[in-house]
């Protein structure tokens, strides 16, 4: 095994030059030991790591992760205790009360995004590393739905709204957690290492050969204007007039066509819904039959006067800061592209920051989620989302693709422009 690791590692290397797929630089790998990782000397973004076991690594966590997971599904995730009324729930129980109450809607969301995603990644890269014949068509499917999805697999963001709403309901009744909560912390741990220890570049090697390239090119400047781009999805050197990889097949362009009009488009609907869903209730608590409607401010407001600082002040950063920060951020990147004279690295930071932190806001719908399906104990008290809260999962999801389909190479280009201008 170690020495099919080594000639993978050297086939590799044979295939060294890159494009930048943050700033379009031509760029050399260089050797790289176990531990190491190459990084763009003009942006500063990590461009491939070498990882120890590149194979058994991913493989192994993937495989625990798929275990947890299912071990997860078999017990109790919290347990709660209220006026002597013990209720236990589970993670498959979350969506059966959704569907119960006419709330598909958030049913499918946790599904998908809590269940189905992690586990068919997790299944997707045991196939791809364990040392079994599968169709290369198949692999390289599974290669790219992996790439693609891995941003909306939400299990660890799952797990930190289990801990506010444990944190939550700790004022109001006795709480614990099951034997799944253990299992699921295992699950989620493994699931981010997973992704962690797979390596873009040399994944798609194990899966086909780089493309050669049939003449060579100046090292340090852009591939635009040397007529080649980056593959979006295998990293491999594509000849500008080709529009298809010939390794993944991908149907690519040097830029991403319209980026700026499809970011601004999401970025306009996830405006629109940011109001209401800050402002409608997103759920009602039911006591005794009174019907009270909590906004997300006013669910802030009560945490903080109930001296849980730390948990509100969690809250108003996911949920209203954080959106409201990053479409602004994301407005303000795509306004300076169409000005032009912009700081590239300032502005390649921000988009970075704002890369990572948009899926996190998803934190108080599963907040929500927990504590409806929690808080059902007969006519004593009950919790019911409301439209607030599928308002809010669509402006965070509007608000994720607007961050997706955004270019970084743009803030190049546009840097670049600028440069040349003031030259002359």
């Amino acid at each position: 095994m170690s020495n099919t690791i080594q000639q993978d590692h050297q086939e590799v290397q044979r295939n060294a030059l890159m494009l930048c797929p943050y700033c379009d630089t031509l760029l050399q790998i260089p050797p790289l030991t176990y531990g190491k990782k190459a990084v763009c000397p003009r942006c500063k973004k990590t461009l491939t790591s070498y990882w120890e076991e590149p194979r058994k690594q991913p493989l192994l966590y993937a495989l625990c992760s798929l275990w947890m997971l299912f071990l997860a599904q078999l017990f109790s995730l919290l347990i709660i205790n209220v006026a002597g009324i013990e209720k236990n729930i589970d993670l498959i129980q979350i969506p059966t009360v959704m569907l119960e109450d006419q709330y598909a809607s958030m049913a499918i969301l946790f599904i998908v995004l809590v269940q189905f995603l992690p586990a068919f990644c997790m299944t997707g890269i045991i196939l791809l590393f364990m040392p079994i014949p599968i169709p290369v068509g198949l692999k390289i499917f599974l290669a790219k739905s992996i790439l693609k999805l891995k941003t909306w697999c939400m299990a660890e963001i799952f797990l930190a709204g289990v801990l506010v709403s444990f944190v939550k309901l700790m004022t109001y009744s006795d709480i614990h957690i099951g034997c799944s909560f253990t299992a699921y912390c295992f699950f989620a741990f493994s699931q981010v290492r997973a992704f962690q220890c797979i390596d873009r570049r040399i994944l798609w090697q194990y899966i086909g050969v780089t493309p050669p390239l049939k003449k060579s090119f100046i090292l340090g400047q852009t591939g635009l204007s040397q007529g080649l781009y980056s593959c979006p999805t295998c990293t491999a050197i594509v000849i500008l007039h080709e529009k298809k990889c010939s390794r993944c097949h991908t149907y690519a362009h040097a830029r991403r066509p319209y980026s700026l009009q499809w970011t601004m488009a999401l970025l306009f609907s996830s405006f629109l819904l940011y109001i209401p869903a800050n402002f409608m209730p997103m759920m009602i608590t039911e006591t005794f039959g009174d019907k009270i409607p909590a906004t997300l401010l006013s669910g802030i407001i009560l945490l903080w006067s109930e001296g849980s600082y730390p948990i509100a002040i969690i809250v108003f950063i996911a949920s209203i800061l954080v959106p409201l920060l990053k479409m602004l951020g994301t407005t303000w990147l795509c306004w300076g592209i169409r000005k032009g004279n912009i700081d590239a690295i300032r502005m390649h930071f921000i988009y970075g920051v704002i890369e990572f932190i948009g899926r996190w806001s998803m934190i108080d719908i599963f907040v929500i989620l927990l504590l409806s399906t929690l808080v059902r104990i007969n006519q004593f008290a009950s919790i019911y989302p409301d439209i607030g809260a599928l308002l809010f999962a669509l402006m965070v999801i509007l608000s994720m693709l607007a961050a997706s389909s955004f270019d970084p190479r743009l803030i190049w280009d546009s840097a670049s422009k600028s440069s040349k201008g003031k030259v002359k």
